[in-house]
């Protein structure tokens, strides 16, 4: 298993434990005093789950199972292979800091940690189709 889809995938274990653990916090808000910002934190509980279990799962699988480009570089672009990894974690943790602290200080100006961290994670998605499109095809045909 390339290294590149170790680091997705146990990324994608982190962020699912991650998100089951908000998931029960935000259902126990209501019951125990917690603090402030565990309310803000529904966009967060969806963006661990779908960027951070499912798509770094889907992503690591995509690198390490779909068909070879060629034998010099047979899961494509390494590099921007790494720039995917780093680019969807960036702003997925960007997102993590980001949506409570808009929540709890409107009009502060750190709405543009949002806007930074849709553009890395849009990034890092399309880094991942300008790798992966490639390999998208029949079997045996280059």
């Amino acid at each position: 298993m390339p290294t590149l889809t170790r680091w997705f995938l146990k990324s994608a274990f982190l962020y699912l434990v991650g998100a089951l653990l908000l998931g029960v916090l935000l259902a126990a808000n209501p019951l125990f005093p917690l603090p402030d910002f565990i309310r803000f934190m529904g966009p967060v509980y969806f963006h661990l789950f779908m960027v951070g279990w499912i798509s770094q799962m889907i992503f690591g699988v995509v690198y390490w199972m779909f068909p070879i480009v060629g034998r010099e570089n047979p899961r494509g672009n390494e590099l921007l292979g790494w720039l995917t990894y780093i680019c969807l974690n960036a702003g997925l943790l960007l997102r993590v800091v980001g949506e409570p602290a808009v929540a709890l200080r409107p009009g502060t100006g750190v709405g543009w940690v949002l806007v930074i961290s849709a553009v890395l994670q849009w990034l890092g998605g399309l880094f991942f189709v300008l790798n992966s499109w490639q390999r998208v095809r029949e079997r045996g045909k280059l």
